[in-house]
């Protein structure tokens, strides 16, 4: 599972002294920055002694131009003898003691072009380059192959690697962080449960219902902010299907408290009164409180519940993700028993730390902790796809009349056939209108990377992955790759056409990929394309001139102002 989860400076409501340090540093380094491409490549001052340092042998040779082989021969000559492969490091620059290229990197993340830090370096040093980012050094991958190994880290080469901020919101035992066998499980059973046609049933009727609630009151509104009122809907959608709780005071709670947390996945990781970080963690210690309590009472009530019918077979009953948890922690909690199936490791939730098994009270905190971090695309990912959705249908006449005629298509067959409900299949069905959604994912570029560090050294296509060094896999730098898309920053649903072998390929990742999938696409895809029917069908709407904010979080600049119009009755006779 990956979310969007740039790394950036964030800041404290207070003005504290180190805001004051930070800001000055910052500047100082943006002057350094600047003296630097005046002047150019000739400055005879740059040093090699604050470069990251290759510790292995193997490493240095390589460095030092040593032609001998490094690595196994992995190639036949015609003549049958093997040939000898070199592999180095990616060529590259580490920038600025200390800080590397890190001013670089963000002030393009600023920019309307945040790519653009990938593709200056792409043209200079190739697909995959070395530079030096947030204290670490860094090998930047824009390379589907390159990035198709990482994602799919056959034996766990690679583990994940997010800024201080991240780990210390989510814990060791967040799935972000954990690996290997106890992410395996984790990620298996989630995804079993939010890709079931039952579930997508069930959560077809409560989209459908929060939708059309939203949009009964933009009627009213002289200005309607899409920013905001998708996010209203998406999370109170994705927290009916972690923990059943609808509209009143807990959700109000868990709204308020929820927004104060995701506020420090961005900051700087100072933990101090008044900052950010420190707001953060009280916040996610009060969502902590009322999430377990939940748990708790969930599990006590399951205790009671038969888990047969009346002809002895086994039921499964599970109504939202915390049952999900808890059903499949009571199938596997006694690993020690031979008759439990394959058992063992894979049968064990872990932290990286200890690899030790959870008692019941780790298990209500591993459920509590994993249930807060799935509530992230409901306040980030989905809502902001379906905000730019929005857009660029109101920026392309041609391809919202096509959506709009093919929902409306949908509607008249509902009516003709007196069929009051939708099927979620109605709606994955529609092909222009996923069309549309997948080039919006492609575009928008919700999840722009992955980081991930090697466990030991890594070799593909010639370049080495020190152990140790970071990888940034760029999903940005591949959607918006002119070898990969014909006019990549032209919104065009119609490329989609002749290209339905592509979402499923390398070069199209806005779920990422491998092991770290998102388990929650198929249902990320189905709230769009619910919203977007009952929107088309409902409204016509004027946008207000705005812009996306990429860095540190992709985001409308003034949460798109729109004015709408409902639709006459007569459209339906």
């Amino acid at each position: 599972m990956e979310y969007h989860l740039s790394v950036g400076w964030g800041g404290s409501d207070a003005v504290s002294i180190i805001t004051i340090i930070i800001t000055a540093l910052v500047l100082f380094m943006s002057v350094l920055v600047l003296v630097r491409r005046i002047l150019g490549r000739t400055l005879r001052f740059r040093r090699r002694w604050w470069e990251p340092v290759v510790v292995s042998s193997k490493l240095k040779k390589i460095e030092d131009g040593n032609n001998k082989r490094v690595g196994d021969d992995d190639d036949l000559s015609s003549g049958g003898s093997r040939r000898r492969i070199r592999v180095e490091i990616p060529k590259g620059s580490v920038g600025w003691p200390l800080i590397g290229e890190t001013l670089d990197f963000i002030a393009c993340g600023y920019s309307s072009r945040p790519v653009s830090f990938m593709e200056k370096r792409k043209s200079q040093y190739g697909d995959v380059f070395k530079t030096h980012l947030l204290g670490k050094p860094v090998i930047v991958s824009t390379d589907p192959e390159v990035n198709k190994a990482v994602l799919l880290n056959h034996g766990n080469i690679f583990t994940p690697s997010y800024p201080k901020s991240i780990t210390e919101l989510f814990g060791e035992t967040s799935i972000l962080n954990i690996d290997g066998a106890a992410h395996r499980r984790l990620h298996a059973c989630i995804g079993r449960f939010l890709r079931s046609p039952s579930l997508k049933a069930r959560i077809t009727r409560d989209i459908e219902d929060a939708v059309k609630v939203s949009l009964e009151t933009w009627s009213g509104k002289s200005v309607v902010y899409v920013q905001d009122e998708t996010k209203e809907v998406t999370f109170e959608i994705l927290v009916k299907v972690l923990m059943s709780i609808g509209p009143g005071e807990d959700m109000d709670f868990l709204k308020r408290e929820y927004r104060e947390f995701i506020k420090g996945l961005i900051c700087v990781p100072i933990k101090l009164p008044g900052t950010q970080l420190y707001k953060s963690l009280k916040a996610k210690k009060r969502l902590l409180e009322m999430v377990r309590r939940i748990v708790e009472k969930r599990k006590s009530s399951m205790e009671h519940q038969p888990t047969t019918n009346t002809s002895g077979e086994q039921t499964d009953t599970t109504v939202d993700a915390i049952e999900m948890l808890l059903r499949d922690y009571a199938r596997t909690s006694n690993i020690d028993d031979p008759s439990n199936g394959d058992g063992g490791d894979d049968y064990q939730y872990h932290s990286t730390s200890n690899n030790q098994l959870f008692d019941q009270r780790l298990m209500l905190d591993f459920i509590s902790g994993n249930i807060i971090e799935m509530m992230i695309p409901g306040e980030e990912s989905v809502p902001m796809v379906m905000t730019l959705v929005v857009k660029f249908l109101g920026e392309n006449p041609l391809a919202l009349a096509k959506l709009t005629e093919e929902n409306m298509e949908l509607k008249r067959q509902k009516i003709r056939l007196s069929a009051a409900k939708y099927d979620w299949t109605d709606y994955l069905s529609l092909r222009f209108t996923q069309n549309v959604i997948s080039e919006t994912l492609r575009m928008t570029n919700i999840i722009n990377a992955v980081w991930r560090q090697a466990n030991k050294d890594f070799e593909i296509k010639g370049y080495l992955i020190p152990k140790g060094w970071c990888v940034l896999a760029s999903f940005t730098s591949i959607h918006m790759d002119e070898h990969n898309y014909e006019n990549p920053y032209d919104f065009d649903p119609w490329r989609w056409e002749n290209k339905a072998a592509a979402i499923s390929s390398n070069t199209f990742t806005p779920f990422g990929g491998g092991q770290r999938l998102c388990p929650g696409a198929d249902l990320a895809r189905l709230e769009i394309a619910i919203f977007l029917h009952h929107l088309v069908t409902t409204y016509r709407w004027v946008g207000e001139t705005d812009e996306i904010v990429y860095f540190p979080t992709v985001k409308m600049k003034k949460k798109l102002p729109v004015i709408v119009t409902p639709l006459p009755d007569c459209l339906w006779s």
